[in-house]
């Protein structure tokens, strides 16, 4: 691969980060509004089968962007993306704690009862989603290579599929086991929350897989790489 070719990929690489450490950052500042999406009205334990939280919305996008990243650019440019996300959401609550400890002043649109009340706990929140999002998006990526191996970089429904399942319900059930700890979401609505959350992972997952057939494509015939060949940045 010449330099020109090389410096697109890293602004590609770049992009796709930046989109990650976004959709990342989001998700833990929202979640705390939830909405019912109802094709089918269905409850399970007490809890309608798609009642989520909106921070729930951008997150699968994560785990189609390190697959991608995975799969282009090899297991080391995707775990970075995690580390930086790490950094990133951690950054994002120090900024939210220094926004709160601020007082408000009179006039202001948005006072301390009100801030305090979208982001107060944004804190927990963060910290349940870091630790949730750091064991799933490793088990992720070691998923996603194991079967990549396997396969001999065949079969890429096989391992993005099966690697987002698995790291979803990781991911999935550890937010929610900290969240009712901390006694932000009640434990009666822990399992009809975890299943409606992992069904609702594992259709945007099988949904987005032609997103990631598609991304794979164009970067394959962008850079001309041979089945199972990577990008090396450096």
């Amino acid at each position: 691969m010449n330099i020109k070719d090389k410096l697109v990929a890293q602004k590609i690489y770049l992009f796709l980060a930046a989109l990650f450490i976004t959709s990342l950052v989001v998700s833990n500042l929202i979640f705390q509004k939830f909405f019912y999406w109802h094709p089918l009205d269905i409850e399970i334990f007490g809890v309608k089968l798609f009642e989520i939280s909106v921070g729930i919305l951008p997150y699968p996008i994560t785990f189609l962007i390190t697959d991608l990243i995975s799969e282009i650019y090899g297991k080391k440019r995707a775990n970075q993306v995690v580390v930086a996300g790490i950094f990133a959401s951690l950054f994002s609550l120090l900024i939210v704690l220094v926004a709160n400890v601020v007082p408000a002043t009179d006039w202001s649109p948005v006072n301390d009862q009100l801030f305090s009340t979208v982001f107060g706990n944004t804190a927990i929140a963060v910290a349940a989603s870091m630790l949730a999002y750091l064991f799933a998006q490793f088990v992720d990526i070691q998923i996603y290579h194991f079967w990549k191996r396997l396969t001999k970089g065949k079969h890429l429904w096989l391992r993005n599929n099966f690697s987002t399942f698995l790291s979803q319900f990781v991911d999935t059930c550890t937010i929610l086991l900290l969240l009712c700890s901390f006694n932000i979401i009640e434990w009666n609505k822990f399992s009809g929350l975890l299943i409606a959350g992992f069904t609702f992972k594992v259709l945007i997952a099988i949904f987005d897989t032609p997103f990631l057939y598609l991304g794979v494509y164009l970067f394959k015939k962008r850079f001309n790489l041979k089945t199972n060949e990577e990008i090396d940045l450096l």
